[in-house]
C-alpha cells in the first residue's frame, strides 16, 4: 500500500459535497462506558455525603492524557448548573483549572475567577482565603473540582510547592467542602507529599485506558466504537467496531478515547480532501499519520495491511511517555532535591 501523501492533497472545490467535511469534529455525548460511570459514581457519592453530613471529603482521579478525565468531571459538573437570581448566585459544583506552575496566590486567583469575582487579582494570600471562604458560603458551593491537579507538581520551587499544598490543605479544612482532584499520575505524588492532603484524598480512582487484555474490556471498546460510528458522516469500507478493525483502533489509540476521536477526524478530513465517498484502511492510515504520529514507519502504522500490530510504547514511539516506568514518587523526590539546591543558591 502506498501511503496517501497528505502534503500534496488537493482541497475540494468550493461548493462540493465534501466541502462541509473540512475541519470535521466528532462531537457526541459522553460515552457512558464502565470506567466513565464508575468515575461519575465516585464523585456523586462524595457530593452526596457532603450534602447529607455537611462535612467534606476528597477523591483523587488520575489517568494518562487523553483518557477522558476532563470530559468526566465536566459531565458531572454540567448536571449542577449555577443559578443566578436577584442579589445571589448558587454554585453547587465549582470547576477550577489549576494554573500551570502554580503558587498559592495564582491558585487562589483561579478559584476567585471561577466564582466570577471581578477583583480576583487584588489582596494578599490570607485575604483571598477569607474571601473564598465567604464566597463559598454565599454561593452554596458543595463540591470543588480541581482539574489539571498535576500542575501542582510543577510549582516553580520546592518552597512554592510546600506553600501551595499547605494553602490548599488549610482552605479545604476552613471551608469544609468536598473536593475532587483530577489530573495526570503526577497528581498522586502531590497528594502523598502532604500527609494531611493524603488523608483527605484517601479515596482514589484511576481512569485507565482500554487495554483489550480481557474479553470484557475488548467487547466494551467495540461497543463504544459502534456508538461513535453513528456520528461519522462518511461510510467506512469495514465498520470500525468489526473485531480486526477494532484491534487496529485499540493499538492506534493506545486505548485512549481522545486518540480514537483524532484518528476518526483525521480519516474524515483525508476523505474530504481526496473527494472519497468511503473510508478504507489506506485513509485511516493517513488519518493516523496526520493526527497521531506523523513520522510513523509503515509497518508500525496499525492501519497498514502489513503492520506488526503491536503496542506503540517503545522508546521513540508515540505512546512511550504514556507507559514509561519512572516511579512518580522518586521523580518528585529528585525534583525536591534539585529545587532545594536552587533555593539554597
Amino acid at each position: 500500500m502506498k501511503p496517501i501523501d497528505l502534503i500534496h492533497m488537493i482541497a475540494p472545490r468550493a461548493g462540493s459535497e465534501h466541502e462541509a467535511l473540512h475541519g470535521f469534529r466528532l462531537i457526541s455525548d459522553p460515552i457512558q462506558h464502565r470506567r466513565f460511570n464508575t468515575g461519575l459514581y465516585k464523585m456523586a457519592e462524595l457530593h452526596h455525603a457532603r450534602q447529607v453530613k455537611g462535612s467534606g471529603g476528597g477523591v483523587l482521579i488520575t489517568g494518562p492524557a487523553g483518557a477522558g478525565k476532563t470530559v468526566l468531571v465536566s459531565s458531572y459538573a454540567s448536571r449542577f448548573q449555577r443559578e443566578s437570581t436577584l442579589g445571589s448566585t448558587k454554585i453547587p459544583v465549582l470547576v477550577v483549572t489549576v494554573p500551570s506552575s502554580p503558587t498559592a496566590k495564582s491558585l487562589g486567583e483561579a478559584i476567585l475567577i471561577a466564582l466570577g469575582y471581578p477583583k480576583a487579582y487584588r489582596g494578599s494570600g490570607p485575604q483571598k482565603t477569607v474571601l473564598i471562604h465567604e464566597l463559598f458560603e454565599r454561593c452554596g458551593v458543595e463540591l470543588l473540582i480541581l482539574d489539571e491537579f498535576h500542575h501542582l507538581f510543577y510549582a516553580p520551587t520546592i518552597t512554592h510547592f510546600r506553600d501551595v499544598t499547605d494553602w490548599l490543605k488549610n482552605l479545604i479544612s476552613l471551608t469544609n467542602i468536598a473536593v475532587v482532584a483530577c489530573g495526570l499520575p503526577e497528581a498522586q505524588s502531590v497528594v502523598d507529599a502532604n500527609e494531611q492532603l493524603a488523608r483527605r484524598f484517601s479515596a482514589r480512582f484511576a481512569l485507565s485506558p482500554f487495554d483489550g487484555a480481557t474479553t470484557e474490556d475488548f467487547t466494551e471498546f467495540r461497543g463504544i466504537l459502534k456508538l461513535l460510528q453513528e456520528y461519522l458522516p462518511v461510510p467506512f469500507e469495514t465498520p470500525i467496531y468489526e473485531a480486526n478493525m477494532a484491534r487496529r483502533m485499540l493499538i492506534a489509540s493506545h486505548g485512549l478515547m481522545d486518540y480514537v476521536r483524532k484518528i476518526l477526524e483525521g480519516a474524515i478530513s483525508v476523505a474530504a480532501n481526496l473527494g472519497l465517498k468511503e473510508v478504507d484502511l489506506d485513509v485511516l492510515a493517513a488519518g493516523f499519520r496526520d493526527r497521531v504520529w506523523r513520522e510513523v514507519p509503515d509497518r508500525l502504522n496499525p492501519f497498514h495491511p502489513e503492520s506488526y500490530l503491536r503496542s506503540l510504547d517503545r522508546s521513540g514511539e508515540v505512546f512511550y511517555l504514556h507507559t514509561r516506568h519512572d516511579p512518580v514518587g522518586s521523580a518528585l523526590a529528585r525534583r525536591i532535591s534539585l529545587n532545594a539546591v536552587k533555593v539554597a543558591k
